[in-house]
């Protein structure tokens, strides 16, 4: 079994929907407007927030995000001929974590 991140959008640009805890944290991206500047705002977001699973990168296009739609953000399982066989709701709160293990149990 492969676990992916999928870097899409921006969801709390200073361009746009800015949190306050953003600004707390320090954490300041406008929408990027390439390839390049999105890749760069996705590496800063992997290594502030530590993670370790492999991170891949939607293009400046969405297209990962408005076929999946992955925004603000969403967990997947996606089977071994390439089908989603488990889509929740938006998150955090809309994770179903017992239902997400089911459907990777069923994919193994």
């Amino acid at each position: 079994m492969d676990f992916y991140i999928v870097y899409i959008e921006e969801a709390h640009a200073s361009d746009g929907w800015q949190l306050p805890v953003n600004l707390r944290q320090d954490v300041i991206y406008a929408n990027p407007k390439s390839d390049e500047e999105r890749s760069q705002v996705a590496g800063a977001c992997v290594r502030k927030l530590n993670i370790a699973i492999p991170a891949l990168l939607d293009g400046i296009d969405n297209r990962t995000e408005r076929t999946y739609t992955g925004w603000p953000d969403r967990l997947y399982v996606i089977d071994r001929q390439g089908r989603v066989t488990f889509k929740s709701a938006p998150g955090p709160y809309g994770f179903a974590p017992l239902e997400m293990e089911k459907a990777l149990r069923k994919a193994l």
